[in-house]
């Protein structure tokens, strides 16, 4: 058995480069009062909101049309408000007054479609799904006419790939050159991957927040943020692991703040895999893993273990469906109806070739290496060899895109937008989806997906959201393993923090500094 353990140049250089900080004894002194020192885990790949858009959302750059409260509830963001018709075939957005770019052009209606017609060509946006004839100026407000009902368009509007940049963000091509936003904050400076400055914008039309500058580090290594939430080199960190949220809680002047997040830690299966378009061993994968122990080992909450592909924060979604189980025995039983037999040495083999599959995870959620290598150990107490790979989450597209991937533990979110249904759509998109399924549609998921999308009523809803809860636990097209909790370290010189499950942004405008 291999396991091959791959870490980006990009991910060692930022640790190196806290090291460095921690040598030189980097503290609160190191940097302006007037400046709110943020780390975690999540590179910048790309200035494209279609790409990297929630880092900059994060951070009040830029903004979306709609936006959502921490209960996930929709309100105003550059619409001060909305309305459609009865059919939901026409939506019209009624934007705020005076607001600019952060380069002084106007927002305007024609900016707004400017900005919506860059991103609804965007296969990585669920503004793509949108079924949109046109976009259309009517006084100061957008009017978007669809070619067939479209109740959530609100809730697809809240995704950061939506963000509205100014019209010198882009060049000649259509492409993201510079991040114009127009939210509280301004960017100073990026340096992809790792690192983002901002300060407080001149042009923002609301009050003007107390922290005046920001600065972001993209830290892979989480004993580094660990390290930096304890050592004064940070005020907000995100990202700790067990051990790190045990070193915070030991530490002076730092406190731990967490949130359940609609969140599940899973398996995304190739479907078309010539092992793996079994749905017997899929299902004996699944069987083979003791999720419990997993999540008190890793996890350190063995309640954490999940039971079905959905969160329970996801109250709509909760289906009444047979839990996830850990049985060594069945899975052998599926495994060798399957046709695949133990050998002498205990390796599963079929036609004389052995079942070798490659798990690739990444770093930027810390708990995902070592639940990768948890599983590695359960699968091959019954003769599964899995060879764990850890790279850049943007390998997980790429090799979903090239067909290359077998499996990938991946962390996904199921509410990026206020309404899950469009994530979950999302997911079980008919061509599959970058963090979603891949190679597997089933006729009955994508009929009740297509009802909610058109605004099903709520008796009809309840049976189809079941039917989708259902049928993926039957078939297993990905297979879930934890739910997830956020957890962030804070400074005791900011108070005002509240986490944010949805993370939608990270507030910080509502923060101030300790007194």
């Amino acid at each position: 058995m291999t396991s091959r353990r791959r870490v980006p140049l990009a991910l060692v250089s930022v640790a190196l480069v806290s090291s460095v900080l921690t040598a030189c004894g980097g503290s609160s002194g190191a940097s302006a009062p007037d400046t709110l020192r943020i780390a975690g885990p999540f590179e910048i790949h790309s200035l494209d909101p279609t790409a990297d858009g929630e880092v900059f959302t994060r951070l009040q750059v830029v903004e979306t049309l709609v936006t959502s409260d921490i209960e996930g509830a929709l309100v105003p963001g550059l619409a001060l408000k909305w309305s459609s018709t009865e059919d939901y075939m026409e939506w019209t957005f009624d934007l705020v007054e005076g607001a600019e770019f952060h380069d002084g052009t106007a927002l305007t209606p024609d900016t707004v479609i400017a900005a919506l017609e860059e991103v609804a060509d965007q296969e990585a946006s669920p503004l793509a799904e949108v079924p949109i004839e046109s976009l259309e100026a009517d006084g100061s407000s957008l009017v978007v006419e669809l070619s067939k009902p479209y109740f959530t368009l609100p809730a697809v509007l809240t995704h950061y790939s939506t963000a509205i940049l100014a019209p010198a963000a882009y060049d000649d091509e259509g492409q993201v050159r510079e991040v114009i936003g127009s939210g509280p904050y301004e960017i100073d400076r990026v340096e992809l991957p790792a690192s983002i400055t901002t300060r407080r914008s001149d042009s923002w039309r609301g009050e003007a927040p107390e922290v005046e500058k920001v600065s972001f580090q993209a830290v892979g290594r989480a004993e580094s943020r660990a390290l930096m939430a304890v050592s004064d080199q940070a005020d907000v960190v995100f990202g700790l692991e067990p051990a790190g949220r045990q070193r915070v809680d030991g530490a002076d002047g730092v406190r731990m703040e967490s949130s359940l997040q609609p969140r599940t830690i899973l398996l995304k299966v190739n479907a078309e895999h010539p092992v793996l378009g079994d749905v017997r061993v899929r299902r004996a994968l699944s069987l083979a893993l003791d999720r419990e122990a997993m999540a008190e080992a890793v996890l350190r909450e063995k309640e954490l273990a999940a039971t079905q592909l959905l969160p329970p924060s996801l109250e709509a979604w909760k289906a009444d469906v047979e839990p996830l189980e850990h049985d060594q025995d069945a899975a052998l039983a599926l495994l060798a109806d399957a046709g695949w037999k133990r050998s002498g040495d205990g390796a599963l083999t079929k036609d004389g070739r052995p079942l070798e599959l490659n798990l690739l995870t990444y770093p930027d959620r810390a708990e995902l290496p070592a639940l990768a290598t948890a599983m590695q150990g359960a699968l091959a107490e019954i003769g599964v060899d899995i060879e764990v790979e850890v790279s850049n989450s943007s390998e997980v597209p790429a090799k979903h895109a090239d067909g290359s991937l077998e499996l990938a533990l991946v962390a996904k979110h199921f509410a990026l937008v206020s309404d899950p249904l469009i994530d979950i759509a999302g997911v079980f998109a008919p061509g599959g989806a970058d963090f979603g399924v891949m190679n597997w549609e089933d006729r009955s998921v994508r009929t009740a997906v297509d009802a909610l999308l058109g605004g099903a009523p709520e008796a009809e809803a309840e049976g189809h959201r079941e039917t989708i809860v259902r049928v993926a636990q039957e078939q297993l097209p990905l297979i879930p393993v934890a739910w997830y909790r956020m957890n962030a370290a804070v400074s005791d010189r900011v108070d005002g923090f509240v986490m944010d499950p949805l993370e939608t942004t990270w507030r910080i405008t509502d923060l101030e500094w300790a007194s």
